[in-house]
């Protein structure tokens, strides 16, 4: 049940100013916070957050962390003091031996979630470190009363911890509201709900789309829906960063943007600096904020958590973030693309059969 409380949305995109935010709430937390990310790195934003942390435990604030084991390795002390007062943290599904040892392994928990009593809740595309202190991100702050849905998402997922079959343990209960769905996607090879969402978005479109996404490899079905939409008159314009921290999904993301620039799609590059932010507009009416990257990997192997709304605050902050986005972007050279060299795209099959993984 959602506790009564008045609706507040803030977007941020500097991750200077939502670290100070979400330290700001830690500190004035008086019941819970619970942390669910799949980085954490021992770094001076780490470290800081895990002093609050410490500070909040020795308090009496009930702390649970959820850290993917393999997004995060931290030194085996490094939580130690805020166990000692009563605080706990689990690492997700740790790395094991399998016969199909990558595929497993790669059933990460990529979501990243913040919810502190019952009130606040943060939600997005960041991970908790220093090295993206200057990266563009999209982390939605909500005073909402659906945080009381969000502290049982988190718990279940939190029950989970150690599990790796899902498909059949997992009874994703749908939480809606007014103006917002939630989208928590599981591993799978026939569900993937955050994708089928996303493909709904984009064959309702009329006018408009924009997705900014850090990392770009879509499947067929999307490639096909996006041109599709430019076909009955729709401008889709997509967002990526010109260089990526993962630079093997720059190569391979190459062999398809001249086909999707050919059938009519925009393609910007971001250049001011890593755009990691992981967003969708729709008309200027419905827009999505979450972890899910627009790739293989977040939609078939990953825990994601996404957000849809209607709600016109959120879709003018997005608006906003999109237009101060287009502002350091410059557009895709298709006839530059045609030119690519041989070893560019002998490259860039050699990754194909990766596509899945990266």
């Amino acid at each position: 049940m959602s506790t009564m409380v008045n609706k507040e949305y803030k977007l941020y995109d500097d991750p200077l100013q939502f670290y100070n935010a979400m330290l700001a709430d830690i500190r004035r937390a008086k019941k819970y916070i619970y942390l669910e990310i799949f980085r954490f790195n021992n770094d001076s934003i780490g470290i800081k957050f895990r002093d609050a942390l410490v500070k909040k435990s020795r308090e009496g604030v009930e702390i649970k962390l959820l850290l993917d084991s393999w997004g995060t390795s931290l030194p085996s002390g490094f939580f130690s003091e805020m166990v000692e007062s009563g605080g706990e943290f689990r690492y997700f599904q740790k790395i094991k031996f399998f016969w199909d040892f990558f595929t497993k392994n790669h059933r990460r928990n990529h979501r990243k979630l913040l919810v502190i009593d019952d009130i606040i809740t943060y939600i997005g595309s960041a991970n908790l470190t220093a090295y993206s202190l200057n990266w563009r991100e999209s982390v939605l702050r909500m005073k909402s009363g659906m945080t009381t849905e969000f502290k049982e998402a988190f718990l279940e997922q939190y029950g989970i911890y150690n599990r790796y079959v899902f498909e059949q343990l997992i009874n994703i209960r749908k939480i809606t509201c007014s103006d917002c769905e939630v989208i928590r996607d599981f591993p799978s090879l026939t569900k993937q709900r955050v994708r089928k969402k996303y493909l709904q978005l984009i064959k309702s479109a009329e006018k408009k789309i924009v997705i900014e996404t850090p990392y770009f490899l879509p499947g067929y079905i999307l490639r096909k829906a996006l041109m599709d939409a430019v076909k009955r008159g729709v401008s889709v314009t997509i967002i990526i960063p010109k260089h990526s921290d993962v630079r093997l999904i720059d190569v391979l993301r190459n062999r398809y943007l001249g086909l999707l620039s050919k059938g009519g799609v925009n393609i910007l590059f971001f250049t001011s600096t890593n755009l990691h932010a992981k967003l969708i507009m729709i008309d200027e009416k419905e827009c999505s904020v979450g972890s899910a990257n627009f790739d293989y990997r977040s939609f078939r192997y990953q825990h994601e958590i996404v957000l849809a709304f209607t709600d016109k605050s959120v879709v003018s902050q997005v608006s906003r973030h999109i237009r101060t986005t287009l502002l350091s972007c410059v557009d895709f050279d298709y006839e530059g693309w045609s030119n690519r060299s041989p070893v560019q795209k002998f490259f860039e099959w050699v990754l194909l059969p990766l596509r899945h993984l990266l």
